[in-house]
């Protein structure tokens, strides 16, 4: 009993041994053994893996990554059927959340609102004025060419600077000579007075006038009718006093006929 220790020291020496051995001959076995050598890529690269004192270049080509193989999706055999909670979520959409409006998005449309209200304004602003200039030019264009349309043309003697003072100055001695009368003649006689020297004194003047006149009158049938009454009314009052007037001159001159032959006949008696 006393040797046993010692017994067990050396049956452990040798089974160290062998071991170390066996792991020895397996490291060494690629050499050992008569084969050719590896065609594998991945075992020649390892194979020829650069020594610290070489200074051969090394090929850094990795090999290619094979792809990873397609797994067919495997499509359900059987229909298992699904809670009532996941059914009803899978086939109804969930409705999208009401938008409620921020106050800024409420004070964006009222001030969009208000931009639009002012650029409406002053479109018709400027409107209103564009009209108004359009309306003051035509009136303009209109004065001035119905002015430069009274003036007599240039081949006629007549002239508008002396003429109309002569006209105005006659106006102002019939107003001289009846500023003791009554109203009545003293707005009447001045007046016709000028129109009468208007004219003798500036007739193609005074046509131009009479026809703008009437071209006014026509717009308004009942002063126009006024006018055409008038008119005949003064025509033939005109052409009476003409009568008369001739009238009157044969019945002078017939008198004085009758005096001459009789005054002849005194003096053939006398003698």
């Amino acid at each position: 009993m006393a040797f046993r220790p010692l017994l067990a020291q050396r049956a452990v020496i040798p089974a160290m041994v062998t071991a170390a051995m066996g792991t020895t001959l397996l490291a060494n076995s690629r050499i050992i053994d008569a084969e050719s050598p590896p065609t594998d890529p991945t075992l020649l690269t390892a194979s020829r893996r650069k020594p610290i004192y070489d200074d051969l270049p090394l090929n850094t080509t990795a090999p290619p990554i094979p792809a990873p193989p397609a797994t067919p999706i495997a499509e359900p055999t059987t229909s298992t059927p699904l809670p009532s909670s996941l059914s009803n979520l899978i086939s109804t959409p969930s409705a999208p959340p009401t938008y409620r409006p921020t106050p800024t998005d409420r004070l964006a449309t009222e001030i969009r609102s208000l931009r639009l209200a002012l650029y409406r304004q002053s479109c018709s602003a400027e409107d209103s004025v564009n009209s108004a200039l359009t309306r003051a030019l035509a009136l303009e264009h209109s004065f001035t060419s119905t002015v430069r349309s009274l003036a007599p043309p240039k081949e006629s003697n007549e002239k508008l600077f002396p003429g109309s003072l002569y006209v105005l100055v006659s106006s102002m001695a019939g107003s001289i000579v009846t500023r003791n009368r009554n109203i009545l003649l003293r707005a009447t006689v001045p007046a016709a007075i000028g129109v009468t020297a208007a004219w003798a004194i500036l007739p193609i003047t005074m046509r131009n006038v009479s026809e703008l006149a009437w071209s006014y009158e026509k717009r308004y049938p009942v002063v126009a009718d006024m006018h055409l009454r008038a008119r005949e009314r003064v025509e033939r009052f005109v052409e009476t006093g003409r009568a008369h007037a001739g009238m009157s001159v044969g019945m002078v001159t017939e008198k004085v006929g009758e005096v001459r032959g009789r005054v002849e006949e005194w003096v053939r008696q006398g003698r």
